[in-house]
């Protein structure tokens, strides 16, 4: 089992709407891949897929060397094979707390099946400093996500997954947004999961942020897969011009 995950010939339509043909993609372990292509090329349908949204017309996809069965996959499954997705919107209550939003759907409980607050209050401490670097006194468990930065509050939902033990964490346009100094923290954050031993999707429209933490790029354009690229053989510019021959002008290259 040399892949993470493996995806043949993956069709998808939507009443009647091709949105992938015939896609083969894959990512290994420990392995950093930017996903690069325009708004409407198949990106999110694509994460979808893996991470149990959608299901697949036709193919095959492997999760860990797991045969997927399309109609029984799920978002629960695929959190059980230790795929994690942090969407473009966050997916996290501005209002609440950073030890709500951690735990929001996965709560800790005690032997009577109660609400363990203590506990999950003292792992969010853990995770705020270990898992995101937090160092100041004025951020803790009871702050409100409104409080943070974009950039903090990305960490947030990525030491999330990465707490939950993800082996793949899809991070969807996660610099969306952002000032320069808050993208630093992001990428920071994304060479973490990759210090840590595991693999990342990371899906952009910014090449030149995608380009230092990628070990791999994968161009997608009107769902097919047209380019497939290693870091180490190309530079910044040069994939630029590469994607230039597939995509429109909403891709940012500088």
């Amino acid at each position: 089992m040399d892949k993470l995950v493996e995806m043949k010939n993956i069709h998808k339509s939507f009443d009647g709407v091709v949105a992938l043909k015939g896609i083969d993609f894959e990512v290994g372990f420990n392995e950093v891949v930017g996903l690069l292509g325009d708004n409407g090329a198949g990106k999110s349908t694509l994460i979808k897929i893996i991470s149990g949204v959608h299901s697949f017309d036709e193919g095959e996809m492997y999760i860990k060397g797991v045969k997927i069965n399309p109609k029984k996959y799920s978002v629960k499954m695929a959190h059980n094979l230790g795929v994690e997705t942090v969407y473009q919107e966050k997916a996290l209550a501005d209002k609440q707390t950073l030890w709500r939003n951690i735990f929001i759907g996965r709560q800790i409980t005690n032997k009577l099946g109660f609400l363990n607050i203590k506990k999950e209050k003292e792992e969010t401490d853990k995770i705020m400093h270990v898992l995101m670097g937090f160092r100041g006194i004025g951020v803790n468990a009871d702050s409100a996500i409104k409080t943070l930065s974009g950039g903090e509050r990305e960490g947030v939902a990525i030491s999330r997954a990465m707490y939950f033990e993800a082996d793949l964490v899809i991070l969807d346009e996660p610099t969306m947004a952002l000032s320069l100094q808050e993208v630093k923290k992001v990428l920071k954050f994304i060479q973490n999961i990759k210090d840590k031993g595991k693999s990342c999707i990371y899906i952009s429209h910014n090449i030149a942020n995608i380009h230092p933490v990628s070990d791999r790029f994968v161009a997608i354009d009107r769902g097919k897969i047209v380019g497939t690229y290693n870091r180490k053989d190309i530079s910044l510019q040069e994939l630029s011009e590469e994607l230039i021959k597939y995509t429109k002008s909403s891709i940012q290259i500088n």
